[in-house]
Formats: structure tokens, C-alpha cells, sequence
């Protein structure tokens, strides 16, 4: 027999919130699967879970609902990943406006609150798609507000509102040709279904159903789904802080930048999404409206390739250090969790929301020096999540772990996310960095594309780790000083002296000396004396050369290692801003992998 509840109040809400979001847990693969639209890249589940984990975390229960309900919509609004989780925070945040004079609420003022939040979550959508998501809740909402009157008990209305919102949402077929060639319904509205279904199992049963198990249920497996065109191939968001923040200004500066567009939030934070093939530039505009305090970027080509395209069952993933263009880690799907890259109070994604013209701008205007720091835990649960909804294991390869805590973070995450699916992940520190670390992960996605498996992979990369050489030489010294790359005693004596060293990393992973001269050139030739050397001996796999902002020198190795083995570098480019950051302009890294 359903409990009688005639009013709600803060920990009611509260709770109720926890029980919707554990069957958002539960069917988190699911979304993923049915996941076509706006873009089939698969994570739809994946985000909305990252939303619902948010605001478990964050959000502080009080007695009084208002208090509540105004910590739920910061939560979500801060956590918020993905398209619906966006326009789920938003609709939250129009609630908790709405709810702001309640300390309790009676169903009449609930169903008043719901309908009026609709509007909020409306006006966030520069270009509202009946069919998803924003319609389900909307239908939802007004059938409440008809049916509020027939009811005095919270259970019976939501069982209900329940059958409404489902019939609703099997409509979205109907609306949405991606749809309805794919024969599924829209992600983001099952998604809100599935949270209403736990929060009335909540209501049904009180706290006792959330001393159930967390387990997530097996899902049935869904095949043949149709995937339409990409239109633009990154899915980008950001939230910012400031005062004043002018919703419209933001959506009259990037609008033309991409599609999808949500800004969301108030005017001192609002949280922005849009679909854009230029992340970068949309960054460059963001940061003149505030402080950059969160951002995610989702290559959606990349994750609609893996989940409806051949793929090997061994993940391969990295960081933003590895240095391998996009059009090789796309040939061998290769996953890269970004650095981050503070100017000031703003910070960016490594190589993703800065790269190229903005960084060397950013760079050489920016009157303080930049600084760096390493992926958050958070940030590997959450590709771990969903990394294991695709893969049967991962293998992770990182920067050297006394360069940076980059290999720690992924390690713990990695530890936790592979508990809870009860699949296997190896992480790696590789004591490299720049193309090193890149040629390690090229030739281990190789191995994973031709079928090997997790261990011999892993065995591979231990047996390689001792068999790969590093050689960096550069313009100045300064950088590498104030990044504490080189002792700043050394680094006087160099500019004193005008020498310049040449820098190796050894197998412990750490910079140290080998060799110097009083010219580029001169260190230039005492590197290609070193490789000739090991090449007499050994035979080469293959080699990288990174730089930033010299391209000659880059080049003039790269010739002469040609003609010395008659291949060129498997990867040739900029290095990394994070690792730009720490080594400054002028500098050129060599890098050998041998068989």
C-alpha cells in the first residue's frame, strides 16, 4: 500500500532526488545505446549519470525546501554534462526560483512550480526540437498542473503523471526522423523518465528502497541503430562566473560558431553548450565574460565511430602530453584525457579549448606566466564510466608520474570505475612524455587493433618503456627554469655562459644533462651524433619529433634522421601547450622508439 504524502519539503525532495538518480545509474548503458539524437555519440547515459553523480555530491539536504531545492540546482548546474543534463539543470534552476518562497510544498504549488520551470528551460535552448527531452518534461508539466486538483497525495499524482510522461516519450519517435529510422526513442527524454520512475519508487517506499543494491541492472543488448551525419564534431561546454553575465551576448557571439546551443544558469553562473568544430575559438570568446571554471569537451565523431563501428576490445587511453595528431588517433582510436592550462583566473583543455593561433597568442600577451596541472580525479571516473560501457578493458599510458600527478589520479580512478563494472585496467607509467609517450601509445592501439590481448599489451609496453630515447634542445633555457625543469644555478650559469644543453629523460623519467654547446646548431649536431650512434647498434621502429614555435630546427632534424634511416617521423608537430608551458619557445624534442 502507497504511503499517503500530502506535502513535500526539503529532505523529501532531497531524497527523492537520490532515488531518481540511482535508476539513472542503472540504465546509464541503456541511454548510451539508444543515443541517436541530436548526434549518435553514444554517452547520452554516460552524461546524465555525471549530472545525477553531481548532485548527489554536491547538493547539501535541508529541512526547508527552498534551501533544498536551491542546492540541487547548483549542483547540477556546476556538474551538468551533456545536452539533456544541461537542460535538466536548467529546468532545475527554474524550480528552485519558483520554490524559493516554500519551505514545504503542497501539490498545488508543486504542479504551479513545474510549469512555470518549463519556461526557464525553454528560453536556455536557442533553437528548441520538439521531440527530445524539453517535450517530455513539458507535456509532463502540464499534465500535472491539469491533474493537481484530483489529488491530495503526492504518490498518486506522480503515478499518474507517470503514464503521461511515457506515452510522451514514445511519441518522440513520431516527431524526429533520426528517430524513428532507428526505432528507439529520444535518450535524453528516457532519461527524465527514468528519473521520475525512481523518484516514485521513493515515494511508493520511502528510505528503505535506498538501502537496496546500487548494482546496475543487465541491459539488453540493442543492435542495428542507424546513425545520421555529424554536423559538428565537438560536443563543448563551459561554465563561467562573473557578474552581470549577459545570456544574450553569449548566444550573439558564438551562435554562428555551431549548433545546439543551451546557455543556462543566472547571471553570475551560467553554463554553455554548443556543437562546434572549433572549440578553441569558442573559449577565446568565453573568457571575456567571466572566469572559465569548468569546460568538457567530447570529440562526437570519434565516440559515434566506436560505438557503431569495428573497434578493439582493449580501450587505449592517454593524456594530452602524447602528442599525436588527431588524424592518427582517430586511424587507431586512441583515447586522450586533457591537461589543463591556467592563464590567470581562466583555465583551458590542453590542445582542446586552446590550441594553435589562441595559445601563442594567450602565450606571448598574457602579463602572468601560465601555469599547468594535471586531469582531476573526477575527470578520469568519468571517462573510465564510460570507456567501459564500450571496451572490455582499458589500457592506460601517461606521462611520467615524476613530471606530473597525472598517472596517480587516472590509476585511482581507474581502481574504482573497474570494481564497479567488474572489468580489468592496466595504467602505465611510462617515465615519458611529448613524442615518446606518443610513440608508446601508437604502437600498443596497434597491437589492440590486430587482436591482442589486454596482457600481452601491457608486457609489450614494458619491454618498449626501456627501449625509447628523448632528446630536447632549445633556443633558451629561461622556460625550462621557471617550470623547474632545469635548477635555476644551472640555468644562470647557461645564460651567463650563452649554453645551451641538451636535455634527455632518463628511465626513471626525469630531465637530466647530456651534453652542451654555445649554439643551436652545435646541439643540434651533438643529437644527431647520439642517434647515429644508437642506430649503428639497433634497429629503429620509428620516431617523433615535436617542437614549439620552431619549425626550421624540427624540420632540419627531421631530414637528417630521413636520410640516416629512410622514413619519416611517424609524428611531426607542436607540442602540446601544457607541455609549451614548461619548456617554452625554441624547443624541439627528438624521440626514438626502437624494435
Amino acid at each position: 500500500m502507497n504511503r499517503k504524502i500530502y506535502l513535500i519539503d526539503g529532505k523529501g525532495l532531497y531524497y527523492s532526488f537520490l532515488a531518481g538518480a540511482r535508476k539513472v545509474f542503472e540504465n546509464q548503458n541503456h541511454l548510451n545505446k539508444i543515443n541517436v539524437f541530436p548526434v549518435p555519440d553514444a554517452d547520452t547515459g554516460t552524461n546524465f549519470a555525471s549530472t545525477m553523480r553531481s548532485i548527489i555530491e554536491l547538493a547539501e539536504p535541508n529541512t526547508d525546501l527552498k534551501i533544498t531545492a536551491n542546492s540541487l540546482a547548483n549542483a547540477a548546474l556546476v556538474g551538468a554534462r551533456g545536452n539533456s543534463g544541461i537542460i535538466f539543470a536548467q529546468f532545475l534552476y527554474g524550480f528552485s526560483t519558483e520554490a524559493s518562497k516554500y519551505p514545504s510544498m503542497t501539490i498545488t504549488e508543486f504542479a504551479s512550480a513545474v510549469k512555470e520551470s518549463v519556461k526557464y528551460a525553454y528560453q536556455a535552448i536557442t533553437n528548441p526540437v520538439e521531440g527530445t527531452m524539453i517535450t517530455v518534461i513539458r507535456e509532463w508539466a502540464d499534465y500535472i498542473y491539469q491533474i493537481k486538483d484530483s489529488f491530495d497525495d503526492f504518490t498518486m499524482l506522480l503515478e499518474s503523471s507517470l503514464e503521461k510522461a511515457r506515452d510522451s516519450l514514445e511519441k518522440t519517435k513520431l516527431k524526429l526522423q533520426a528517430l524513428a529510422k532507428a526505432d528507439v526513442v529520444d535518450a535524453g527524454a528516457k532519461a527524465f523518465v527514468v528519473f521520475l520512475e525512481g523518484i516514485i519508487d521513493f515515494f511508493r517506499a520511502g528510505l528503505r528502497m535506498l538501502l537496496g543494491s546500487k548494482k546496475a541492472i543487465k541491459i539488453e543488448e540493442l543492435t542495428d541503430i542507424i546513425h545520421e551525419e555529424i554536423t559538428f564534431r565537438y560536443c563543448t561546454e563551459a561554465l563561467i562566473s562573473g557578474e552581470a553575465i549577459d545570456h544574450d551576448q553569449i548566444r550573439k557571439e558564438i551562435s554562428l560558431m555551431g549548433d545546439s546551443l543551451v546557455v543556462a544558469g543566472s547571471p553570475s553562473k551560467t553554463r554553455i553548450h554548443i556543437h562546434t568544430d572549433n572549440p578553441s575559438a569558442v573559449f577565446h570568446r568565453l573568457m571575456n565574460h567571466g572566469a572559465i571554471t569548468y569546460q568538457k569537451v567530447d570529440d562526437m565523431v570519434f565516440q559515434n565511430n566506436i560505438a557503431s563501428g569495428k573497434r578493439a576490445r582493449v580501450a587505449i587511453l592517454t593524456d594530452s602530453t602524447c602528442d599525436i595528431p588527431r588524424i592518427l588517433r582517430d586511424k587507431y582510436q586512441i583515447h586522450v584525457v586533457p591537461l589543463n592550462v591556467h592563464f590567470g583566473q581562466n583555465y583551458f583543455l590542453d590542445g582542446i579549448t586552446i590550441s594553435g593561433k589562441h595559445f601563442k597568442k594567450l602565450f606571448y600577451s598574457s602579463k602572468e606566466f601560465p601555469s599547468t596541472s594535471q586531469p582531476s580525479y573526477q575527470d578520469f571516473v568519468n571517462r573510465y564510466a564510460y570507456l567501459f560501457t564500450q571496451y572490455d578493458s582499458i589500457i592506460s599510458l601517461h606521462i611520467s608520474a615524476a613530471m606530473s600527478g597525472t598517472w596517480n589520479n587516472s590509476r585511482s580512478a581507474a581502481e574504482k570505475v573497474a570494481a564497479e563494472h567488474g572489468k580489468k585496467a592496466t595504467v602505465i607509467n611510462t617515465a615519458k612524455l611529448s613524442g615518446s609517450l606518443g610513440l608508446l601509445v601508437l604502437r600498443a592501439a596497434q597491437m589492440a587493433q590486430e587482436g591482442a590481448t589486454h596482457d600481452e599489451i601491457v608486457q609489450a609496453i614494458e619491454s618498449w618503456k626501456k627501449r625509447t630515447h628523448m632528446f630536447v634542445t632549445s633556443t633558451t633555457v629561461k622556460y625550462m627554469v621557471k617550470s623547474g625543469r632545469l635548477s635555476p644555478m644551472k640555468g644562470f650559469i647557461a645564460n651567463a655562459l650563452k649554453i645551451k644543453p641538451v636535455v634527455i629523460v632518463n628511465n626513471d623519467g626525469k630531465s637530466q644533462e647530456s651534453g652542451k654547446a654555445f649554439t643551436e646548431a652545435g646541439t643540434v649536431k651533438i643529437v644527431l651524433n647520439k642517434i647515429r650512434k644508437i642506430l649503428d647498434q639497433e634497429q629503429l621502429w620509428n620516431y617523433a619529433i615535436t617542437h614549439f614555435d620552431n619549425i626550421s630546427t624540427a624540420t632540419w632534424y627531421a631530414q637528417e634522421i630521413e636520410k640516416m634511416t629512410g622514413k619519416k617521423p611517424l609524428i611531426f608537430s607542436e607540442i602540446s601547450p601544457t607541455l609549451g608551458i614548461n619548456a617554452g619557445p625554441g624547443v624541439v624534442s627528438v624521440n626514438l622508439l626502437l624494435e
